[in-house]
């Protein structure tokens, strides 16, 4: 076990400052997948909308931003297998592909994107990380509100209505934690 990795260095994220090895890898990457799936489960149901709000989107721009790119895709890339393969981990202890599967989907890229501007210090100051955050958050809906609107067979419209609109609130207090909590993890590591 090597610890090379323990110092920040530059393009380092958050997991990088644990001692490197592929079972720290592995770890982290199964941790990201459980953690989205527990958060899945805080899930609050939006009338009018099959899609709930929850703490996975959260979860998954998280896990991308303290997992670097490559390990946060592999993270949700593993969540999203499992929960197609019959894990009751998506939303309110769902499984397989339904009609909200487009977000997870969303999440899978929104995960690297968001990994990767961590590379780059996106997680290291409020205001680079809550257009990270808002980045995310427009990757899953990218792909998660075209996804409902054919799979539900809804208009783009209804859509919008339905798998949109409400959640920009709720997004916009996602950012702001994460505002706050990742650029603060950086300083009281003292390595950003």
């Amino acid at each position: 076990m090597s610890t090379a990795s323990v110092t920040a260095r530059p393009g380092a994220v958050l997991a990088d400052l644990l001692p490197t090895s592929r079972v720290r890898d592995a770890a982290l990457v199964l941790g990201g997948a459980a953690l989205t799936g527990l958060a899945a489960q805080i899930a609050v149901p939006v009338p009018g909308s099959p899609v709930p709000v929850t703490g996975q989107t959260f979860a998954a721009l998280l896990v991308g931003t303290t997992l670097g790119a490559r390990r946060g895709f592999a993270a949700l890339a593993l969540y999203a297998a499992a929960g197609l393969a019959g894990v009751p981990w998506f939303a309110q202890g769902g499984s397989g592909a339904s009609v909200s599967f487009g977000y997870v989907i969303g999440m899978l890229l929104a995960a690297a994107a968001v990994g990767a501007l961590a590379r780059r210090g996106a997680d290291r100051s409020p205001l680079r990380m809550a257009g990270t955050m808002l980045l995310g958050e427009a990757i899953i809906y990218a792909v998660g509100v075209p996804y409902l609107a054919l799979t539900a067979h809804m208009s783009a419209t209804a859509a919008i209505a339905a798998g949109l609109t409400p959640f920009l609130i709720g997004d916009a207090l996602k950012a702001a934690l994460a505002m706050g909590v990742l650029p603060t993890a950086w300083k009281l590591t003292n390595k950003s």
